[in-house]
């Protein structure tokens, strides 16, 4: 998968406080750059652009970031802050790469393809993870990677990491046996409600236990108890 150059324009922001508010209910959204070579620098962003290139490069795609009329420095987005309510981005971080230096990032796993053993025999896909740790060369970084799921086609079949290809100039950085993707088989009726009258048993046993835990007198309860009762013999 080839990288596309993205770009992105931002403003030099010198407001800070309450004022930045009223700049976010007129579209603009402050973000802060930082990194190798690059002095922190307060921005804002159009927040419709933002949008539009969060969507795009995600935190794993270089983007061409233009502050004023400066040159284009080359970034990586990290994953913006969103408001609590409505979701939406109130801040964003873009790191300044340096392109002669192995960076370590996450990129996401698109997964491709239909499994057999879901498809023909009702099994459950099982998927453990949707990023994929690399490092490389800020130059050969890549926006995703791809997983055929055809390849799991019985339920002793399994994707994992050392099954990923990707280009040479890029190394994984987890474990070659750690398994990506693959499908269990079909619970029966039974099963479950083994499972179900399983977990219910092991809930009220624990329950009773932590009831016990709240109704019996502490050491120093006790003793005081006995004390007083002593006093009263």
């Amino acid at each position: 998968m080839t990288a596309k150059k993205i770009e992105l324009q931002a403003e030099r922001r010198t407001i800070v406080g309450k004022k930045v508010k009223r700049s976010r209910a007129k579209g603009l959204l402050p973000a802060v750059v930082y990194g190798h070579g690059q002095e922190s620098t307060p921005i804002f962003i159009d927040e419709r652009e933002f949008r539009k290139t969060y969507k795009e490069a995600g935190t794993s795609a270089l983007i061409d970031l233009t502050i004023d009329e400066d040159k284009a420095i080359k970034v990586l987005l990290h994953e913006p802050q969103e408001h609590y309510l409505h979701g939406g981005p109130v801040h964003a971080d873009f790191y300044a790469v340096k392109m002669t230096e192995k960076i370590e990032t996450a990129i996401p796993i698109h997964f491709t393809g239909t499994s057999a053993a879901v498809e023909e025999l009702e099994g459950n896909l099982i998927i453990n993870k949707d990023e994929l740790e690399i490092r490389c060369l800020p130059a050969d970084l890549i926006p995703a990677v791809e997983v055929d799921l055809s390849a799991l086609a019985t339920f002793d079949d399994s994707i994992r990491v050392s099954d990923i290809k990707v280009p040479e100039t890029i190394e994984i950085m987890l474990d070659p046996e750690e398994v990506i993707a693959t499908v269990a088989a079909p619970i029966s009726e039974e099963e479950l409600e083994a499972e179900l009258a399983t977990d219910t048993t092991e809930a009220e046993a624990a329950a009773v236990e932590e009831l016990g835990k709240e109704e019996a007198p502490a050491e120093g309860e006790a003793a005081e108890g006995e004390s007083n009762e002593e006093k009263s013999e």
